[in-house]
């Protein structure tokens, strides 16, 4: 290994005529008259190269030469572990290589005769002269794999990289056997697209046809993995070559596959959902390595926006990395996360950067992801230099730190060491890795277009270009570890199995096997009991409000926190009546305290989620003096499930899709996503359309994730107002979703545990309050959480039903607007806390309780076409029935969700509130009658 520091990072000038005969000697002289006056790489260097001019004591103008061309030679050292990788022919259709000037002595001011003078010895080598030793390192950085990891912070990584590549530690020669079973995957992989190909012409497969290397280089990364002590292995990836994925690591039947391309295959029915495309869906199984071990290897299924897996991947990493028996704890060398990227989507599409982010972050990290980028070098028809505004598709992993290795398709060689040299990183440092596996595209972007339109000297070259199993197969026969024979025979075998199949399924003796998913359960949850005993809350509450004796918080917050003790037995006087005194954030606490004692995890993350948007939550207490954090929900006496709680990085998109993944491989997991304010998860609705809404059609998956997302027109603007609650109702349909918009703090509490507890899980849409946080009126009693359950609707209850003659309903924030004003006992006010699944039996159990209500409101504080009303009205209609009309009063249809004045919000919000209250004259025997025929 070389010993000397990168010159030209020591001095940020380039080595050429810097370093003069002069320069180098006035600094030779220095050193020898004060070492310590020189720079410590200068010591090292002039230490060397001392032994060169045999004890000297003064630097002669011969001996500066000699220093001069020694310090050119260990800039070209630097150079070729900097720039090598610009040599390597990484493109198996030809194309050369950039190249780099660095990497030539002429560029540092020597010549090849002065690396054959200087004795390796100088540079730190033990190669006979420099020459030998730039010889090496030529044949190890610019010949078949190309390596990027100098830029990296960390010096030890650096360095063990170096070590790795030049002592030949992360090269494995493969053995006989080895070598067959990659020809034997080629087969397979390269045999099974030429027989879909002719079988199924025309239908699309998305090939892998040209990066066939990738299923060997993932069996690769299993077995390592495997062997290392893993026992899962997880994989995301988009559609190209999914299919050979499919069949060759995942195990599906290619009865199956053919029956699916014959478009036979029944892959949903009329109550489990649409079912999905078959280059999108995943799979699971189990594979038993040679050495009696076995890993559980799992697909996850994906939509065409390529890239927006990728965190999901990495929740689902993160939640089987858990341990069992201490959920608290993790264990991240059981479970390998194996991202297969496209070239185009890595740098083009924006969710790859932000889940990079997440990676080395205390609350997501899940101790490296290993990242194949299929490198096509073409987009759907976008060459490299229209798709990204860099040399290499993978540079956006440099800003995160992460090694990348370039490797050629066609060398399974090189490629598999770069998958030995992933593995072998991950479980030293625990970080994030990237092979940008360069190879080709044998058809256009999927089997009916026609490339040739826009790349056509591209394609003329793909077309003359041999296929990697006919490449790997001639270098076994050049090196006579195969023969022709023996390729040819292979090749044939493989065909005559899958026309067996085929003709076996087409004869009807082969019934491929079927995993449909299951039929959608009723997402409601009528019979599931959430209360909790009055003394089971007090005491919890007392544990809550505890910290260790040498933990001092902000004296203002311990007196908040304080407050807490006395609110579950005090009550308080409002405009409403008497009301308890527990908040929001005290319900929440007291809802995952009963949750985590009773056996179930929390886990929450959000931006600013530890002390809340709204200081509300106040999750984790900060000592006042030392900064040290301390969490009672994570410090429970007694609490048996696990507690954990993130300030997540400024991202929605790969958060909410890393909880997402994180809930579907954690059921015994209340899983929580918070937006800091509820229409900042505008930014994650691809997550919400492709996964949250459609997982379970689709793929029959499920997801208990819950969303909080701060909403109502409090006059902060069109972009603190509205968290787009018609786009998640509009969303709803097969028991997919539950949305909710709670107006108590009891309400939440109960809706939070019913979402732990009930065994059928979907995802819980929650519209959260920001000045009902801590409004007295909407403040919760011990009576409502320990007796009560959550209500999908709840009327207020006029003292006399007979005299309401106005119905108005309403649901959240604006209940407290209307409740609070002076109103007529003809107006009942009936909240709809639950939107979906929509409560119809309640709410025509309630129009019922009022026999001579003639008009029917509902009123909204958001725009008409926003909010609930479009969803609310037809089904309002079926449960009011046809003799009452139904009016909404709320603002008109606008193109931005709320005012940007607060004068305009109060005057507006003020009408709204005396048009939903106001009760016309002669509502008797006229209104039915004009009830009648508008009806």
């Amino acid at each position: 290994m070389g010993g000397l520091v990168t010159f030209e990072r020591m001095t940020s000038v380039p080595i050429t005529g810097a370093f003069n005969d002069a320069f180098i000697a006035g600094l030779y002289e220095q050193w020898l008259e004060d070492p310590e006056s020189v720079d410590a790489s200068w010591r090292q260097f002039f230490a060397l190269a001392r032994s060169l001019t045999a004890g000297a004591t003064a630097a002669p103008s011969h001996d500066a030469a000699t220093l001069r061309a020694v310090a050119g030679a260990a800039a070209l050292v630097d150079a070729i572990r900097l720039y090598g990788h610009y040599a390597v022919q990484l493109d198996p259709l030809g194309a050369p290589p950039l190249g780099a000037a660095e990497l030539s002595p002429e560029f540092h001011g020597i010549a090849e005769s002065d690396l054959r003078a200087i004795p390796g010895s100088a540079l730190g080598f033990e190669d006979e002269t420099a020459a030998d030793a730039v010889e090496r390192l030529r044949g190890l950085y610019s010949s078949t794999m190309g390596f990027e990891f100098e830029y990296m912070d960390d010096e030890r990584q650096r360095q063990w990289f170096r070590e790795q590549i030049e002592t030949g530690a992360m090269r494995r020669v493969l053995s006989p056997d080895e070598k067959s079973a990659v020809l034997l995957r080629l087969t397979e992989v390269d045999g099974l697209e030429r027989f879909l190909g002719r079988a199924y012409q025309g239908t699309k497969r998305f090939s892998i046809e040209g990066t066939d290397v990738l299923v060997p280089m993932i069996d690769a990364a299993i077995d390592g993995a495997g062997r290392q002590g893993a026992r899962d292995v997880a994989i995301a990836m988009a559609h190209r070559g999914r299919i050979n994925v499919l069949a060759h690591i995942l195990d599906k039947p290619y009865a199956t596959l053919f029956h699916e391309f014959a478009g036979l295959h029944p892959t949903s029915n009329a109550e489990s959902g649409t079912g999905d495309v078959k280059y999108h869906l995943g799979k699971a199984t189990t594979r038993t390595l040679d050495t009696g071990e076995q890993v559980d290897v799992r697909l996850v299924p994906n939509p065409s926006h390529l890239e927006f897996v990728n965190p999901v991947l990495s929740g689902l990493a993160r939640a089987t990395q858990r341990l069992t028996d201490a959920p608290d704890q993790r264990n991240e060398d059981a479970v390998l996360p194996i991202a297969v990227h496209g070239d185009a989507a890595f740098p083009g599409e924006g969710i790859v950067a932000e889940t990079f982010n997440l990676a080395a972050l205390r609350g997501f990290r899940v101790g490296g992801t290993l990242h194949i980028i299929v490198n096509n070098q073409l987009g759907f028809t976008t060459d490299p230099h229209d798709a990204r505004s860099t040399y290499y598709a993978s540079d956006v992993a440099k800003g995160f730190d992460v090694p990348i290795v370039h490797v050629n398709a066609d060398n399974p060689e090189a490629c598999l060491s770069a998958i030995w040299l992933a593995l072998a990183y991950r479980r030293e440092f625990h970080h994030d890795f990237v092979i940008d596996l360069v190879g080709y595209r044998r058809h256009g972007h999927n089997e009916m277009d026609e490339p040739a339109y826009t790349q056509p000297t591209l394609y003329e070259a793909i077309k003359r270009h041999p296929s990697p199993r006919i490449v790997w197969g001639n270098h076994l026969v050049e090196t006579g570890a195969a023969t022709d024979e023996t390729v040819a025979r292979l090749d044939a075998e493989i065909q005559g199995k899958f026309e067996r199949i085929h003709a076996d399924l087409q004869s009807g003796r082969v019934h491929p096997s079927e995993d449909l998913p299951e039929e959608n359960a009723d997402c409601s949850t009528p019979n599931v009991q959430t209360g909790v005993k009055a003394e089971t809350l007090i005491a919890l509450n007392e544990r809550l409000l505890a910290w260790p004796s040498d933990f001092r918080p902000l004296a203002k917050l311990a007196r908040q926190i304080e407050r807490r003790r006395g609110a579950l037995t005090e009550m308080k006087d409002t405009a409403l009546g008497p009301r308890g005194q527990i908040d929001w954030g005290h319900a929440e606490s007291l809802a995952f305290a009963s949750l985590l004692m009773e056996g179930a995890s929390v886990r929450f993350s959000g931006q600013d989620s530890e002390r809340g948007t709204f200081s509300h939550r106040q999750a984790v207490l900060h000592d006042a003096s030392t900064n040290q954090r301390y969490t009672p929900l994570a410090n429970l006496p007694g609490a048996t499930g696990a507690f954990e709680i993130y300030n997540s990085p400024l991202s929605e998109t790969a958060v909410m899709g890393f909880e997402y993944g994180f809930s579907v491989a954690a059921p015994d997991t209340l899983v929580l996503w918070e937006a800091q304010f509820g229409d900042f998860v505008n930014v994650a609705q691809t997550v919400i359309d492709q996964f949250l809404a459609a997982d379970r059609a689709k793929w029959g998956q499920d997801s208990g994730v819950v969303l909080l997302l701060p909403h109502g027109h409090e006059g902060q603007g069109p972009e603190h107002s509205s968290a787009r609650l018609e786009r998640f109702l509009q969303l709803c349909a097969e028991s997919n979703l539950r949305v909710a918009y709670c107006s108590t703090p009891a309400q939440y509490f109960h809706v939070l545990r019913r979402q732990a507890i009930c065994p059928v899980r979907r995802p819980l849409v929650l519209m959260q309050p920001k000045s009902l946080l801590r409004l007295p009126e909407a403040a919760s009693s011990l009576d409502d959480l320990s007796t009560g359950r959550f209500e999908p609707v709840i009327d207020d209850a006029v003292a006399s039903p007979d005299e309401v003659s106005r119905l108005v309903f309403c649901s959240g924030k604006i209940f407290y607007d209307l409740a609070t004003q002076e109103r007529s006992p003809q107006v009942a006010l009936i909240r709809i806390e639950e939107l979906y699944p929509w409560p119809h039996e309640s709410i025509a159990a309630v129009v019922d309780r009022y026999p001579n209500a003639t008009t029917v409101i509902w009123a909204q504080e958001e725009p008409k076409n926003m909010g609930a009303w479009t969803f609310a009205a037809p089904r309002l209609r079926a449960a009011v029935g046809t003799t009452m009309p139904i009016r909404y009063i709320g603002r008109p249809e606008r193109a931005s969700p709320a005012e940007g004045h607060t004068s305009s919000h109060q005057s507006r919000q003020a009408a709204i509130v005396s048009e939903a209250l106001r009760v016309d004259d002669g509502a008797g025997a006229r209104q039915k009658t004009a009830a009648r025929a508008e009806a």
